[in-house]
């Protein structure tokens, strides 16, 4: 929800008569009001109140989840599927404090989300009462904004706000936490029918002089590039995008959070940048003369080394949020603006003012970035020992599923595999913790993204280390109908972290052992050693458990877990465990410093 829409629930709230409530009917009602179909909850002592009157609703459905982290991750995986605001709720002290990591994980990928926890009643703030914590002041760094809620009056109208926060500007999460107190109290429900916040006026608009400039560098450039990022996908500019992409003729890169905006079927599309990104990605940026940064802000996984980052680039950013503009790169043109309006302007500008026949050639610049990506396409080896290799599996389970499939990815290696070797066509299919990195994301992101999408085939793709810190939502999955499909790429290790122990530590491999599959041991000899066994373990949560560890039953596997649609379906991949991801620029150095495989660095220009 990108406003404060006039619904029926909005009028007949309005327009009824007044009429005396408690503050927690208040608050069901204000959740009507803002047109909420879902929330994702535990509930508590001090937010008990609020759980009698939302059993009577009849427009808003709670699911029951099994820890307050999954009802974060899955509000945020429902928002970002379907581009509205996502709920969670959670009680006091330590139920608030277990949303913290889904909240701060929501700020740093401009998911619009509202987070309500309950309080303890006024009197007691301060006085370390059973189950407080001081969930604002926590909250403060990682939300976009956050009330305080103890006069049962005030509950509608911030419950209007943290919508219509939460989800214009640069979406973000939105804390609102009510004493019990308030809940309790007697109040009359007042609707607010319009939106006052001083100094909140998001600039969504961009200034004309600004596009102009940005439209005459775009015409003018020998070697431009079109930096995407996620705000295009919050934007909902996907399709404008396109438009701009064909009229400029400039390639573009798609950053993790921008995966889908544009089709990787696109031939300008020259894939991910950054530490894990393409070569055609990354050469494209570090030799460009121009780069228009979208929606995007030159976070150091794209940028390596910042100093060394596109030394004989202009820059132009366009961004909703100013506090990004020249934050890390100094910004020639600047443009604050929603990515939507840019874009559509911008193209509107480069068409009118500037005819083709009067633009650069870019001719010999695509030459460079095809021969690169003919050169250096995004590949694997297959392991020697005849072990299945992980990227295959994800390839797979992407050219199985089809382009309209939802993939909501943990943190590690199987996240980067999954955002090079899956093809994404279209927005908001591709889900993952960005700027967090937050391990055990998958599971609940899916979850939300499948309660938001119910008609959508959703994966939930997740390493054996990420899957056993949320994987406890299966039970709420399999109870509430929810048959999300999660695929375990088990190489019974930490596999990312192993991966830099092998680069930068010598293979000394501290702590990264899962011993989720391995062979022998406790005088079993042969015998493979499971703990857990995700088989035994999607049956223990009601799922359907499947496991696979050869590449020729990779698609047999795959196309039985997508038949199967009435429970969740657990796929147990038993991966080769020394399997790397890359490309990859190591963290602080240049992105010229690019390595296709170990040891080995690209050659940028050949001579004919």
């Amino acid at each position: 929800m990108s406003d404060l829409r006039t619904s029926t629930a909005d009028t007949t709230a309005a327009q009824a008569p007044t009429e005396t409530i408690t503050g927690a009917a208040s608050l069901v009602r204000s959740l009507e009001a803002a047109d909420v179909d879902v929330v994702f909850g535990i509930p508590g002592g001090a937010i008990l109140p609020a759980y009698d009157p939302l059993l009577d609703s009849d427009k808003v459905r709670h699911i029951l989840v099994r820890h307050e982290q999954g009802a974060g991750h899955a509000a945020e995986g429902y928002a970002a599927a379907t581009g509205r605001v996502g709920v969670c709720m959670a009680t006091s002290g330590p139920g608030a404090t277990n949303l913290v990591t889904a909240i701060a994980d929501a700020h740093m990928d401009s998911v619009p989300m509202v987070a309500i926890t309950g309080q303890v009643s006024s009197a007691a703030i301060g006085t370390d009462a059973f189950q407080e914590a001081d969930i604002t002041g926590m909250t403060m760094p990682v939300t976009k904004h956050n009330y305080l809620v103890t006069d049962p009056d005030d509950i509608p109208r911030v419950v209007a706000e943290a919508f219509h926060l939460a989800s214009t500007g640069r979406p973000g999460p939105v804390l609102v936490d009510i004493s019990k107190d308030a809940l309790q109290a007697q109040t009359t429900f007042r609707w607010p029918e319009r939106i006052d916040l001083p100094g909140y006026r998001p600039v969504t608009r961009p200034h004309g002089k600004r596009i102009r400039e940005a439209a005459q560098l775009l015409a003018s450039a020998s070697r431009p590039v079109l930096y995407v990022g996620g705000g295009v996908i919050r934007a909902e500019a996907s399709d404008v995008l396109a438009k701009l992409v064909d009229a400029s003729g400039a390639p573009a890169v798609t950053t993790l959070m921008a995966r889908g905006a544009l089709p990787d079927s696109h031939p300008a599309n020259l894939g991910m940048p950054g530490m894990h990104g393409t070569v055609a990605a990354v050469s494209a940026l570090q030799k460009a003369d121009l780069i228009v940064a979208l929606g995007a802000r030159f976070d150091d996984r794209v940028t390596g080394r910042l100093d060394s980052f596109a030394p004989g680039a202009t820059i132009v950013h366009a961004d909703i949020d100013p506090a990004e503009i020249g934050k890390n790169r100094f910004a020639d043109v600047p443009i604050v603006g929603d990515a939507r309006e840019v874009i559509t302007e911008l193209l509107a500008a480069l068409e009118a003012d500037h005819p083709v026949a009067a633009r650069a050639d870019l001719a010999p610049w695509w030459a460079q970035l095809d021969d690169l990506r003919g050169r250096y396409p995004m590949g694997y080896d297959e392991a020697e020992d005849g072990s299945l290799s992980p990227q295959y599996v994800i390839e797979r389970l992407g050219a199985l599923s089809g382009p309209d499939a939802i993939f909501a990815s943990g943190v590690g290696q199987h996240q980067m595999w999954a955002a090079q070797f899956i093809r994404y066509e279209k927005p908001n299919t591709w889900l993952n913790s960005g700027g967090l990195g937050t391990m055990g994301y998958a599971v609940p992101a899916a979850m939300g993204a499948k309660v938001g999408m119910p008609g959508t085939t959703v994966w939930a793709v997740d390493g054996d280390g990420c899957f056993q810190m949320t994987n406890q939502e299966l039970a709420t999955c399999a109870i509430n109908n929810i048959p999300i499909k999660v695929a375990v790429i088990n190489n019974s290790s930490l596999g990312m972290v192993r991966q830099w122990q092998t680069l930068f530590y010598g293979s000394r491999y501290s702590n990264t052992d899962l011993g989720s599959h391995r062979k022998g041991g406790r005088e079993l000899g042969d015998e493979a050693v499971r703990i857990p066994d995700f088989v035994k373990l999607a049956d223990a949560y009601g799922c359907e458990g499947l496991r696979c560890d050869s590449a020729t039953d990779v698609d047999a596997t795959i196309e039985k877990a997508l038949a199967i649609n009435d429970r969740p379906v657990v796929v147990d991949f038993v991966v080769h465990r020394d399997a790397m991801v890359w490309p990859m620029v190591a963290a602080g150095v240049s992105n010229d410093d690019i390595q296709v495989a170990r040891g080995i660095a690209p050659t940028w220009d050949r001579e004919e």
